[in-house]
């Protein structure tokens, strides 16, 4: 296939390219008979393909995966997390090789993603994100920070023009926040269910839906390249209290994020004060 770009917006656009394709083949050589076999193989496959991709191509370069080992459990400083190697590197890849195992091992389902972000210590942003895509294989494309999408034109919309518009809020299929609903409520919002994190913020990034709110439970590599993409398209992305998203923390565990068009994170940030306070 001959050698990848050497920018790194480019090469992890690449890389989720080919990863992708190979769980689209994957998919396609297994079927859907057996889907924890599916997903394990589906993991792994992908795994080894970007792990073996970096090696060669940056092997200087430390990564964080969801599928190395130990980075599956709730690391904590005091568990060694803060002798990590890569907290020491100047360039981290934060990688989800399978983001939404269940949509993937479901016939039928898109909405998963294959995710790669570049970390870098001097970046000018307060996530330190400097590079990144989500792949989206069963929707044949791939979002990047090399060519952020350009926000819909129709959803730049001004506050009078939009006031009448329902919110469309992805919310998550197996496990929204309780608050949830209340809040959507409150604000005018529809609720709509889709898989994997990456699948909802990419559907923010497109304009499919206008914000994501999520609490309960991610890491790093569920976030860390959507947002990557979302900022360089000019989206809000937060914690849910307002404070930045910090990724290549001794503890990955990044448990809220609000990633939504710019002119409603006020407000939405106001409503989650009054539900999550």
């Amino acid at each position: 296939m001959g050698s990848p770009p050497t920018i790194d917006g480019a090469f992890a656009r690449w890389l989720a390219d080919r990863a992708g394709q190979a769980l689209v083949g994957l998919r396609e050589e297994l079927g859907f008979g057996d889907q924890a076999a599916l997903k394990s193989a589906g993991d792994k496959v992908s795994h080894d393909l970007i792990r073996a991709e970096l090696t060669r191509w940056r092997p200087q370069d430390a990564v964080l995966s969801e599928e190395d080992e130990g980075s599956r459990l709730a690391w904590a400083a005091e568990a060694g997390a803060d002798t990590a190697p890569r907290l020491t590197s100047d360039r981290v890849w934060i990688i989800d090789p399978l983001d939404g195992t269940r949509e993937f091992a479901e016939t039928g389902r898109v909405d998963w993603a294959v995710h790669v972000a570049l970390w870098a210590r001097n970046a000018p942003t307060p996530h330190g994100l400097v590079a990144g895509a989500v792949g989206l294989p069963a929707q044949q494309r791939v979002l990047g920070t090399d060519y952020p999408p350009g926000y819909p034109p129709a959803m730049v919309t001004t506050a009078t023009a939009d006031a009448g518009r329902t919110i469309r809020l992805a919310a998550s299929r197996s496990r929204p926040p309780a608050f949830l609903t209340d809040l959507a409520t409150e604000v005018g919002a529809q609720l709509v269910p889709m898989g994997s994190a990456g699948a909802k913020i990419a559907a923010v990034i497109t304009g499919e839906v206008d914000a994501y709110i999520h609490a309960g439970g991610q890491y790093e590599w569920d976030s860390a390249a959507p947002v990557a993409v979302a900022t360089a398209t000019g989206l809000h992305a937060s914690r849910i209290d307002g404070s930045a998203l910090k990724y290549n923390e001794a503890n990955p565990r990044l448990p809220d994020l609000l990633v939504c068009r710019k002119d409603l994170a006020s407000r939405l940030l106001a409503a989650l004060r009054q539900h999550c306070g």
